[in-house]
Protein backbone atom coordinates (compact mmCIF):
# COMPACT_ATOMS: atom_id res chain seq x y z
CA UNK A 1 0.00 0.00 0.00
CA UNK A 2 1.27 3.70 -0.74
CA UNK A 3 0.84 6.10 2.13
CA UNK A 4 1.29 9.84 2.20
CA UNK A 5 3.07 11.66 4.80
CA UNK A 6 3.26 15.41 5.34
CA UNK A 7 5.42 16.66 7.77
CA UNK A 8 5.19 20.40 9.19
CA UNK A 9 8.79 21.83 11.63
CA UNK A 10 7.70 24.65 13.13
CA UNK A 11 10.18 26.77 15.29
CA UNK A 12 8.49 25.30 18.31
CA UNK A 13 6.53 21.77 17.54
CA UNK A 14 6.44 19.93 14.40
CA UNK A 15 3.80 17.90 13.63
CA UNK A 16 3.06 14.90 11.62
CA UNK A 17 -0.13 13.29 9.13
CA UNK A 18 -0.14 10.09 7.01
CA UNK A 19 -2.24 9.31 4.61
CA UNK A 20 -3.44 6.32 2.74
CA UNK A 21 -5.36 6.64 -0.56
CA UNK A 22 -9.16 7.08 1.28
CA UNK A 23 -7.92 8.24 4.98
CA UNK A 24 -5.07 9.66 7.91
CA UNK A 25 -4.10 6.96 9.21
CA UNK A 26 -1.87 8.30 11.75
CA UNK A 27 -0.87 11.87 13.11
CA UNK A 28 1.67 12.75 15.91
CA UNK A 29 3.19 16.19 17.17
CA UNK A 30 6.63 16.59 18.93
CA UNK A 31 8.71 19.56 20.05
CA UNK A 32 10.88 20.73 17.40
CA UNK A 33 13.66 21.19 19.67
CA UNK A 34 17.20 23.55 18.85
CA UNK A 35 18.02 21.00 15.94
CA UNK A 36 15.58 20.74 13.28
CA UNK A 37 17.45 17.72 11.44
CA UNK A 38 17.76 15.69 14.63
CA UNK A 39 13.63 16.79 14.45
CA UNK A 40 13.35 15.19 11.20
CA UNK A 41 15.59 12.04 12.26
CA UNK A 42 13.60 11.62 15.16
CA UNK A 43 10.28 11.63 13.12
CA UNK A 44 11.81 9.43 10.59
CA UNK A 45 12.24 6.83 13.36
CA UNK A 46 8.77 7.06 15.36
CA UNK A 47 6.89 6.36 11.49
CA UNK A 48 9.07 3.52 11.32
CA UNK A 49 8.30 2.38 14.42
CA UNK A 50 4.47 3.01 13.64
CA UNK A 51 4.69 0.95 10.60
CA UNK A 52 4.97 3.77 7.93
CA UNK A 53 9.09 3.70 7.21
CA UNK A 54 10.15 6.18 4.67
CA UNK A 55 10.84 3.60 1.56
CA UNK A 56 9.34 4.16 -2.12
CA UNK A 57 5.82 3.10 -0.90
CA UNK A 58 6.11 6.18 1.35
CA UNK A 59 5.72 9.52 -0.40
CA UNK A 60 7.01 12.76 1.87
CA UNK A 61 6.63 16.02 1.65
CA UNK A 62 7.61 18.82 3.90
CA UNK A 63 7.02 22.29 4.81
CA UNK A 64 7.37 25.19 7.76
CA UNK A 65 9.68 26.87 9.26
CA UNK A 66 12.16 23.42 8.96
CA UNK A 67 11.33 22.11 5.94
CA UNK A 68 14.47 21.91 4.29
CA UNK A 69 15.84 20.05 6.89
CA UNK A 70 13.67 17.15 6.24
CA UNK A 71 16.20 15.39 3.22
CA UNK A 72 14.37 12.27 2.86
CA UNK A 73 11.12 14.51 1.55
CA UNK A 74 10.42 13.77 -2.35
CA UNK A 75 9.14 17.95 -2.28
CA UNK A 76 9.15 20.88 -0.05
CA UNK A 77 6.50 23.20 0.08
CA UNK A 78 5.63 26.68 1.45
CA UNK A 79 3.26 26.80 4.71
CA UNK A 80 0.98 29.03 2.70
CA UNK A 81 0.12 26.58 0.24
CA UNK A 82 -0.25 23.60 2.93
CA UNK A 83 -2.12 25.30 5.40
CA UNK A 84 -4.46 26.79 2.48
CA UNK A 85 -4.86 23.52 1.42
CA UNK A 86 -5.39 21.38 4.64
CA UNK A 87 -7.12 23.91 6.25
CA UNK A 88 -9.65 23.79 3.65
CA UNK A 89 -9.75 19.97 3.70
CA UNK A 90 -10.89 20.29 7.44
CA UNK A 91 -13.66 22.92 7.31
CA UNK A 92 -14.64 21.58 4.10
CA UNK A 93 -15.31 25.10 2.77
CA UNK A 94 -13.91 28.35 1.57
CA UNK A 95 -12.53 30.05 4.52
CA UNK A 96 -9.58 33.11 6.11
CA UNK A 97 -7.47 30.85 7.72
CA UNK A 98 -5.68 32.50 11.17
CA UNK A 99 -2.56 30.60 11.88
CA UNK A 100 -0.55 32.16 15.11
CA UNK A 101 2.99 29.85 14.41
CA UNK A 102 6.30 29.91 16.83
CA UNK A 103 7.51 32.66 14.03
CA UNK A 104 5.02 34.03 12.54
CA UNK A 105 1.36 34.79 12.29
CA UNK A 106 -0.60 34.14 8.98
CA UNK A 107 -4.14 35.29 7.46
CA UNK A 108 -4.91 33.13 4.56
CA UNK A 109 -7.56 33.06 2.18
CA UNK A 110 -8.70 29.98 0.82
CA UNK A 111 -10.85 29.63 -1.73
CA UNK A 112 -11.60 25.60 -2.98
CA UNK A 113 -8.44 24.78 -1.52
CA UNK A 114 -6.33 27.31 -2.39
CA UNK A 115 -4.25 29.95 -0.97
CA UNK A 116 -5.63 32.91 -2.93
CA UNK A 117 -4.17 35.79 -0.48
CA UNK A 118 -2.42 36.15 2.41
CA UNK A 119 -1.13 38.66 5.04
CA UNK A 120 2.24 37.91 7.32
CA UNK A 121 2.86 40.02 10.44
CA UNK A 122 5.89 42.08 9.87
CA UNK A 123 6.92 43.35 13.25
CA UNK A 124 9.10 41.07 15.82
CA UNK A 125 7.53 37.81 17.77
CA UNK A 126 5.41 40.06 19.90
CA UNK A 127 2.55 38.34 18.29
CA UNK A 128 3.20 34.64 18.08
CA UNK A 129 3.33 32.09 19.99
CA UNK A 130 6.80 32.22 20.77
CA UNK A 131 6.02 35.63 22.70
CA UNK A 132 3.45 33.47 24.57
CA UNK A 133 5.90 30.72 25.66
CA UNK A 134 8.49 33.23 26.83
CA UNK A 135 6.52 35.37 28.88
CA UNK A 136 5.34 31.83 30.14
CA UNK A 137 8.55 31.15 31.45
CA UNK A 138 9.45 34.41 32.77
CA UNK A 139 6.41 34.09 34.93
CA UNK A 140 7.66 30.74 35.56
CA UNK A 141 4.43 28.75 34.34
CA UNK A 142 3.64 26.66 31.39
CA UNK A 143 1.22 27.78 28.77
CA UNK A 144 -1.32 25.76 29.78
CA UNK A 145 -1.06 27.45 33.95
CA UNK A 146 -0.21 31.17 31.50
CA UNK A 147 -3.65 30.36 30.25
CA UNK A 148 -5.35 29.66 33.35
CA UNK A 149 -4.21 32.91 34.87
CA UNK A 150 -4.89 34.83 32.46
CA UNK A 151 -9.02 33.96 32.39
CA UNK A 152 -8.55 35.61 36.46
CA UNK A 153 -7.13 38.17 35.56
CA UNK A 154 -7.50 41.58 34.33
CA UNK A 155 -5.35 42.59 31.69
CA UNK A 156 -1.98 45.17 32.35
CA UNK A 157 -0.92 47.18 29.30
CA UNK A 158 2.11 45.37 26.98
CA UNK A 159 2.54 47.87 24.24
CA UNK A 160 6.45 47.17 23.42
CA UNK A 161 5.92 45.70 19.90
CA UNK A 162 9.73 43.73 20.13
CA UNK A 163 9.80 40.37 22.48
CA UNK A 164 13.43 41.99 24.17
CA UNK A 165 11.03 45.21 25.32
CA UNK A 166 7.98 43.65 25.83
CA UNK A 167 9.68 41.33 28.30
CA UNK A 168 11.19 44.16 30.14
CA UNK A 169 7.54 45.30 30.73
CA UNK A 170 6.76 41.96 32.15
CA UNK A 171 10.25 42.52 34.66
CA UNK A 172 8.79 45.88 35.60
CA UNK A 173 5.16 44.76 36.57
CA UNK A 174 6.63 41.73 38.34
CA UNK A 175 9.12 44.15 40.20
CA UNK A 176 6.26 46.38 40.80
CA UNK A 177 3.95 43.44 42.26
CA UNK A 178 1.17 43.24 40.08
CA UNK A 179 -0.99 39.94 40.03
CA UNK A 180 0.47 37.04 38.34
CA UNK A 181 -3.13 36.72 36.86
CA UNK A 182 -2.96 40.06 35.65
CA UNK A 183 0.00 39.99 33.72
CA UNK A 184 -0.70 36.98 32.13
CA UNK A 185 -3.65 38.64 30.93
CA UNK A 186 -1.87 41.27 29.46
CA UNK A 187 0.65 39.11 27.85
CA UNK A 188 -2.20 37.11 25.81
CA UNK A 189 -4.16 40.22 25.37
CA UNK A 190 -0.91 41.89 23.78
CA UNK A 191 -0.85 38.99 21.09
CA UNK A 192 -4.71 38.89 20.20
CA UNK A 193 -4.68 42.82 19.62
CA UNK A 194 -1.71 42.31 17.04
CA UNK A 195 -3.28 39.17 15.45
CA UNK A 196 -6.57 41.15 15.18
CA UNK A 197 -4.75 43.72 13.81
CA UNK A 198 -3.50 41.80 10.82
CA UNK A 199 -7.11 40.60 10.42
CA UNK A 200 -8.15 43.80 10.35
CA UNK A 201 -6.38 44.65 7.14
CA UNK A 202 -6.90 41.39 5.35
CA UNK A 203 -9.85 40.67 2.88
CA UNK A 204 -11.49 38.28 4.62
CA UNK A 205 -13.67 35.73 3.02
CA UNK A 206 -15.95 33.10 4.91
CA UNK A 207 -15.54 31.82 8.69
CA UNK A 208 -12.62 33.18 10.26
CA UNK A 209 -10.55 29.53 11.40
CA UNK A 210 -7.19 29.23 14.15
CA UNK A 211 -5.16 26.72 13.14
CA UNK A 212 -1.47 25.63 14.80
CA UNK A 213 -1.25 25.23 18.23
CA UNK A 214 -3.08 27.86 19.90
CA UNK A 215 -6.61 26.50 18.07
CA UNK A 216 -6.36 24.55 21.25
CA UNK A 217 -6.74 26.90 23.84
CA UNK A 218 -10.24 28.10 24.37
CA UNK A 219 -9.73 31.78 26.15
CA UNK A 220 -7.23 32.86 23.12
CA UNK A 221 -10.00 32.11 20.53
CA UNK A 222 -12.67 33.45 23.06
CA UNK A 223 -10.80 36.59 23.43
CA UNK A 224 -9.70 36.97 19.70
CA UNK A 225 -13.46 36.62 18.73
CA UNK A 226 -14.16 39.74 20.93
CA UNK A 227 -11.43 41.40 19.81
CA UNK A 228 -12.30 40.80 16.05
CA UNK A 229 -16.12 41.25 16.56
CA UNK A 230 -17.14 38.03 15.19
CA UNK A 231 -16.71 34.54 15.89
CA UNK A 232 -13.25 32.55 15.14
CA UNK A 233 -13.89 28.96 14.67
CA UNK A 234 -11.27 26.52 16.11
CA UNK A 235 -11.27 22.51 14.55
CA UNK A 236 -9.91 19.76 16.55
CA UNK A 237 -7.42 18.84 13.76
CA UNK A 238 -6.28 22.67 13.23
CA UNK A 239 -2.79 21.63 14.61
CA UNK A 240 -2.41 19.64 11.68
CA UNK A 241 -3.39 21.99 9.08
CA UNK A 242 0.11 22.54 7.26
CA UNK A 243 1.15 18.61 7.89
CA UNK A 244 -2.32 17.45 6.61
CA UNK A 245 -2.30 20.37 3.41
CA UNK A 246 1.42 18.86 2.74
CA UNK A 247 0.24 15.23 2.70
CA UNK A 248 -2.62 16.10 0.56
CA UNK A 249 -0.38 17.67 -1.66
CA UNK A 250 1.84 14.31 -1.77
CA UNK A 251 -1.45 12.31 -2.51
CA UNK A 252 -2.47 14.66 -5.20
CA UNK A 253 0.69 14.22 -7.54
CA UNK A 254 0.35 18.32 -8.74
CA UNK A 255 3.69 19.86 -9.17
CA UNK A 256 3.76 22.78 -6.86
CA UNK A 257 6.43 25.71 -5.31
Amino acid sequence: MMYYTGIDIGSTASKVVVLDSEKMVANFVIPTGWNSKDTSREIARRLGEMGYPIDENNKVLATGYGRISVEYAQKVVTEITCHGRGGYAIVGEDCTIIDIGGQDTKVITVEKGVSTNFLMNDKCAAGTGKFLEIMANRLNVDLKELYELAEQGTPLAISAMCTVFAESEVISHIGSGERREDIAAGVVDSVVKRVAGLVSRHAVKGRLVLTGGLSECPYLIRRLSERVGREIYAEPLGRYAGALGAALIARDGKKVK
